[in-house]
C-alpha cells in the first residue's frame, strides 16, 4: 500500500455514531467519504460500517440504499463497528433477521444474571486469543468502551474476546473482513490504535 492514507468510505446506515466515527478518523488524518449508495462504495479503498440500533432496521437501511449485494461482493477491506460488526454475520436474533453473511455465525442476545446487566454498557477488558495486525500496539488487558445487548459467538476468526455473563467476540478478522464490537471512537488510545491498525494492514 502507498504511504498516503487510503480514502475510507464510511457507510451512512443511520447509526447515531456516524459523526463520532468520522471525527475519530479525521483526527488521525484520514480522508473520509460518506457512502450512501453502491457507486460511492465503489470509489473507496477501505470501508467502515458503523452502527447503533437494531439489526433489522440496520439491514433495512442497507437494503433501501442498494448496498446489501455490493457489500456481500466487496473485495476491499471492511471494518464493522458495534452493530456494523454484528451485521457482518449470517443472522441476528435481534429481529430474527438475515445479515450480510460475510462471517459465519449467529449473533445472540446477552443473558442477564446476578450482577450482569443488559445492555452491556461501559468499559471492559480485551483478551487476545490469537495474533492479528488489528492488535498491534494495543496493550494486553487494555479496556474498550461497549454499548450492546447482542454479541457474536467466539470462533476461529475471533481475535479478542471480552466477558459479560460469558465470553463474546470483541474483535474479529476473517480475510478482508474485520470487526470491533466496542466503540473505537469512544475507547481512547486503544480505539484510535485499532483504527490506525485497520488502515495500515496489508490485506494482499
Amino acid at each position: 500500500m502507498s504511504e498516503s492514507k487510503p480514502t475510507v468510505g464510511l457507510i451512512d446506515a443511520g447509526g447515531a455514531n456516524l459523526g463520532s466515527v468520522r471525527y475519530a478518523l479525521e483526527r488521525i488524518g484520514v480522508e473520509v467519504a460518506l457512502v450512501r449508495d453502491a457507486d460511492e462504495l465503489a470509489a473507496c479503498q477501505r470501508v467502515i460500517l458503523p452502527g447503533v440500533g437494531a439489526a433489522a432496521e440496520g439491514m433495512a437501511r442497507l437494503h433501501s440504499q442498494g448496498l446489501v449485494e455490493p457489500l456481500r461482493q466487496l473485495d476491499k477491506p471492511l471494518l464493522g463497528i458495534c452493530l456494523g460488526m454484528q451485521l457482518l454475520y449470517e443472522h441476528s436474533e435481534e429481529g430474527n433477521v438475515d445479515a450480510l453473511g460475510l462471517l459465519p455465525g449467529v449473533v445472540r442476545r446477552l443473558h442477564p444474571a446476578v450482577g450482569i446487566r443488559v445492555p452491556h454498557m461501559g468499559w471492559n477488558k480485551l483478551l487476545a486469543l490469537r495474533e492479528s495486525p488489528l492488535l498491534e500496539g494495543i496493550a494486553a488487558g487494555a479496556s474498550a468502551y461497549f454499548v450492546h445487548s447482542y454479541a457474536a459467538p467466539v470462533s476461529s476468526h475471533t481475535v479478542a474476546v471480552s466477558h459479560h455473563g460469558g465470553l463474546f467476540t470483541a474483535m474479529v478478522q476473517h480475510g478482508l473482513y474485520c470487526g470491533a464490537q466496542f466503540h473505537p471512537e469512544r475507547s481512547a488510545g486503544p480505539g484510535e490504535q485499532l483504527l490506525r491498525n485497520f488502515l495500515a494492514m496489508d490485506f494482499s
